[in-house]
């Protein structure tokens, strides 16, 4: 046997999980021995997945085998340890910083593999043999090792700690379930861990679920991100096309300005400079004839004073003489007006615009981003599946739905009205408030009442199934036929304009659910007068457009 040892290495009687000697060795199916408190502590981690395998070679088991301790080798081993086969156990054995030390070692101690809840005391390799092959150490319930045993035993009765009260949420003994908590809702530990398991089961998938749809909504707000920015570059490009194109026809628009001026003071001047070279040589003919006249003048021949005055005095025709009109105030000056409304308009067209454009960036933005809490249903959805204002992301507060189908608080809705104008936050389409009610009819009549004039606002919505819009879709309900009075006056007048636009727009009525075989068609929320008096109480036709104003309807 001393030879035999001689040509084994101890590696040949390690295991593989301890990598230690082998102690009281069990070989499993696919052939490889391990300890058998090793391989059933390896296991043991398993039983929640119902598979087993082998550590070395990773073959699986459906169902958890039978260990044996196998004598032979454990014969050999032993044999092996006498004749020196033995050797001084590697440094990863014993306890270090935060290991749990066996409670048996003496000198440098072990790391403890496994803690006795009834022993209260833990156990390396060596010293756990005993509960493996006791009878009696076999039932007591070892658990991984643990430094805290003293807070898994029951303080008043020194017993394992083994029975959860439901009652006082708490761990106790069984005596504990005689005396303190008779009667209570108790279980073992083991089985409130498996209904715990179940629900942190249900838990992480609910974890799972939110992680993938926040994951989505990560992927969306970044392709969102992206088509903005896209979108950006695009309009910046765009705009610096157009304002370059809108430079360039003011350029030309200039320069065309400018040869108009020139070309028109060429032709006038032209005009000017012929006339003034008429003038200078009718001048200079002028001159000739007064000078050759100042001379006949002092001629002392009457003859040729006669001969030559004939000829001299003949008086200029009209048409040798032209009227000349001019204008000393000539100039540019209307030219200069026109070019300078141009620039006022054009500065208010700027202006007016540029609001336009301040006013449609100022609507951009990616709707369904928030960090409020929502429920995973409410996470994204159609705008007649979202459950929260588009504009705060919280519930609805006075909600007002537009006909494009997007919902808003009436506050989160009136100040972006304020900033981006009527229109539509989200897709910027002109804003018109719509509601729910159901199809129908009005008709008017004027009346007179003694002495006032009347106005008869006749309603008539007949029956119906309800749509996804009331309380309960796909349920029918009752309609309703109604009269309502209005003063004849001018006022009234308005009013009764205003109500008919609001009916169109299916917000005088709506579906009311009842505690009655069928839900019915109520008014909403405008006052109405039913009799000739209510009509002209002092304050109800501020009412109704106070409540009209509300539905933006003036």
């Amino acid at each position: 046997m001393a030879q035999a040892a001689g040509l084994l290495d101890q590696d040949q009687f390690s295991c593989s999980i301890c990598l230690d000697i082998l102690k009281v060795p069990a070989t499993i199916p696919c052939g490889h021995s391990y300890c058998m408190g090793c391989i059933k502590g390896c296991w043991d981690q398993d039983d929640h997945t119902g598979v087993y395998s082998c550590p070395q070679c990773r073959e699986t088991f459906t169902s958890r085998p039978v260990l044996k301790k196998n004598t032979l080798l454990d014969e050999v081993v032993e044999q092996l340890k006498k004749t020196g086969l033995q050797a001084a156990p590697p440094a990863h054995c014993y306890a270090g910083p935060g290991d749990v030390e066996c409670d048996f070692c003496a000198g440098r101690k072990y790391k403890a593999v496994k803690s006795c809840l009834v022993c209260l005391a833990s156990y390396c390799e060596t010293h756990l043999q005993p509960h493996y092959e006791s009878l009696a150490l076999k039932k007591h319930n070892l658990v991984k090792a643990t430094g805290n045993l003293q807070e898994k035993i029951c303080s008043c009765h020194d017993k394992a700690l083994e029975i959860y009260c439901r009652t006082d949420q708490q761990f106790i003994c069984y005596l504990c379930t005689i005396e303190d908590h008779r009667g209570h809702d108790t279980v073992s530990v083991a089985k409130e861990r498996t209904e715990k398991q179940k629900q942190l089961g249900v838990t992480q998938r609910e974890f799972q679920q939110r992680i993938q749809e926040r994951e989505k909504d990560s992927q969306d707000l970044r392709q969102a991100v992206q088509s903005l920015k896209r979108s950006a570059q695009a309009a910046v490009e765009d705009s610096e096309r157009i304002f370059t194109e809108l430079i360039r026809s003011f350029e030309r628009s200039r320069t065309e300005v400018k040869e108009l001026i020139r070309d028109q003071e060429k032709v006038v001047v032209s005009r000017a400079e012929g006339l003034l070279e008429r003038l200078e040589k009718e001048i200079a003919e002028l001159r000739r004839r007064n000078t050759e006249l100042e001379q006949l003048s002092h001629t002392e021949d009457h003859i040729h004073f006669l001969q030559s005055s004939q000829s001299l005095c003949v008086p200029a025709r009209p048409g040798d003489l032209p009227s000349i009109t001019i204008n000393p105030h000539i100039s540019f000056e209307t030219v200069r007006k026109c070019v300078s409304e141009l620039k006022e308009r054009l500065e208010d067209v700027c202006k007016a615009e540029m609001s336009k454009i301040s006013k449609a960036c100022r609507a951009i933005g990616i709707y369904g981003c928030s960090t409020e809490t929502r429920e995973p249903s409410e996470a994204r959805g159609t705008a007649a599946e979202v459950k929260t204002c588009l504009i705060c992301m919280k519930p609805w507060q006075n909600k007002l739905r537009l006909i494009c189908t997007h919902a808003f608080c009436e506050d989160c809705l009136r100040s972006s009205i304020s900033s981006v104008g009527r229109q539509c936050p989200v897709c910027l389409k002109a804003l018109t408030v719509v509601g729910d009610q159901p199809e129908g009819q009005i008709t008017v009549q004027y009346l007179r009442h003694t002495i006032r004039q009347c106005i008869c606002i006749t309603y008539n919505i007949p029956s119906g199934i309800q749509t996804e819009a009331h309380p309960n879709p796909g349920k029918p309900f009752t309609g309703i036929q109604t009269k309502a009075i209005l003063p004849g006056s001018p006022e009234g007048q308005e009013v009764l304009k205003l109500l008919r636009r609001a009916f169109h727009q299916k917000l005088v009525f709506t579906v009311a659910a009842t505690d009655e075989e069928e839900d019915r068609v109520v008014y909403a929320d405008i006052p109405h007068a039913e009799n000739w008096n209510e009509c002209w109480q002092t304050d109800f036709l501020q009412k109704v457009k106070a409540a009209l104003r509300a539905k933006f309807i003036e």
